[in-house]
């Protein structure tokens, strides 16, 4: 492949199905992530938008601008779509967090899984239906979701998405399944009782926030995920230095994007990697864990960095 081959076409090349990242409000309009997108990304993750908060702040009250914008500017540039994320402990309106009913809390999932995902049926490859349902010792989460209907949230979600959508592949979505652990131990069993029971999910979404140093058990742990025999996909893939960033480090970072983007390639159903933001500037990494920095691909001024530069080998 010439050197105009850009990342998504040259892991396309390799017999997968996406390589692709975020865009959300803040960053629709900024050329400078755009433009990358455009040409670099072959698939569209919402950032934001599409989670429940945004979307249907008050009971019965939908607002789809903000996961509108995203969605048409992804149509427009024929870019895959992954849906994230419809059941989650975070951004939920209190009206969500204070149901305490089973039969209101069903009907409340159920209904906001049918608005949203039938509104973009047909459209949307892979929905992230319940994202992080675990604590780091394998316990569910003291989630609204959980509190109330236990385990069988998990099947009313799944279910709801594919009635609303029965082309759409169904994911569990989960970070820090990089080590081996009780979380990833619990995430595996949970999976398998779904599977058991006829619970409609098709994939596992490893989120792969990574920290540098720290990244060598990944292509194992994926390994374990794919056993299950589902599509296993890296969901929001960064690898964030400590300070002070030096070159040094900068060639270590090169070198793990390197070894976890082999794992996916290695592995026959792991389908697709997205990053999770294009440049240093405009990374969650800075606000919310300042001891670090420099997670992406390209730097605070869009210049490609090492990283991607051996990717760019690696694909070739």
């Amino acid at each position: 492949m010439t050197s105009t081959t850009f990342l998504h076409a040259r892991f396309k090349s390799k017999g997968k199905l996406y390589l692709g990242n975020i865009l959300d409000g803040n960053t629709l309009h900024d050329t400078s992530i755009t433009n990358v997108l455009r040409s670099e990304f072959g698939s569209i993750t919402a950032e934001y938008s599409w989670k429940w908060s945004r979307i249907q702040p008050k009971e019965g009250e939908f607002h789809f601008e903000g996961a509108d914008a995203v969605f048409d500017w992804a149509v427009a540039n024929k870019k895959l779509i992954r849906g994230h994320t419809l059941i989650w402990h975070q951004n939920i309106p209190e009206w969500v967090n204070a149901t305490t009913d089973k039969t209101k809390l069903t009907e409340v999932i159920q209904e906001h899984i049918r608005q949203v995902v039938g509104r973009y049926k047909g459209h949307v490859y892979a929905w992230d239906v319940v994202n992080e349902p675990f604590e780091e010792d394998g316990h569910f989460r003291n989630s609204v979701f959980w509190r109330v209907l236990k385990e069988d949230f998990f099947d009313v979600a799944f279910h709801a998405a594919r009635e609303a959508d029965p082309n759409a592949k169904l994911y569990l979505n989960e970070y820090n399944l990089d080590y081996a652990g009780p979380k990833i131990d619990a995430l595996l069993a949970l999976v398998d009782r779904l599977q058991k029971r006829g619970v409609p999910i098709d994939g596992i979404g490893s989120q792969a926030h990574l920290t540098l140093g720290k990244a060598g058990s990944v292509p194992a742990q994926l390994l374990r995920l794919a056993a299950t025999g589902l599509d296993i996909a890296l969901t929001e893939l960064d690898i964030r230095i400590p300070r002070p960033v030096t070159d040094a480090k900068l060639v270590q970072q090169q070198a793990e994007y390197e070894m976890v983007v082999k794992a996916c390639v290695d592995i026959p159903n792991c389908i697709g990697i997205t990053l999770w933001g294009v440049s240093d500037r405009n990374s969650w990494v800075n606000a919310t864990l300042p001891q670090f920095e420099s997670p992406l691909l390209w730097d605070k001024d869009y210049k490609r960095k090492a990283a991607y530069r051996g990717l760019e080998v690696l694909l070739a």
